[in-house]
């Protein structure tokens, strides 16, 4: 199998470095990614800032730190916390792309024990070229999600139907 270095297939940026705890709590705000393992990377949700314009949806974010190299595709815009990479593709992905991805960077992790962080190294982190790609990350894998959106959506039509009216 031909492998490259993550910065041959993306860009390796360090994220916007904000703390949580100097922001605003907002249910109805933007996604605040931080470096936990929990909720697609997501810890809260957060007030818009005037003077900083949230990175946008569809970038993968990588813990360089804490829950070292736990990789989401982000699918909104959202600020991000410290330790926290976000990586851009080079050339156009799909999300089932971008998921296997993830999932590659994530098989990783085993190299960071003992409190080593991914700071340095993530650009050179060694994962499959595009033209290794397996075949279940195209149909198949599409069809996946599709039944999996469809299930969350009927569970979302169960639980509003249920809900107690106001």
């Amino acid at each position: 199998m031909k492998l490259v270095p993550v910065n041959k297939l993306f860009e390796v940026k360090y994220g916007l470095n904000l703390e949580l705890n100097r922001l605003t709590l907002d249910p109805n705000g933007v996604n605040f990614v931080s470096r936990t393992a929990r909720n697609n990377g997501v810890s809260a949700k957060v007030r818009l800032l005037q003077d900083v314009t949230p990175l946008p949806a569809g970038l993968l974010t990588v813990a360089g730190g804490g829950s070292v190299l736990e990789t989401f595709v982000q699918p909104e815009p959202f600020y991000s916390g410290r330790d926290l990479y976000y990586l851009k593709p080079k050339i156009d992905m799909s999300l089932e792309e971008k998921i296997y991805y993830c999932m590659c960077i994530r098989s990783n992790k085993y190299r960071f024990n003992y409190g080593r962080q991914a700071n340095r190294t993530l650009k050179d982190l060694m994962i499959p070229a595009r033209s290794e790609l397996p075949n279940w990350v195209g149909e198949a894998f599409a069809g996946t999600l599709t039944s999996w959106r469809e299930r969350l959506m009927d569970v979302e039509s169960t639980h509003a139907s249920t809900a107690p009216s106001s």
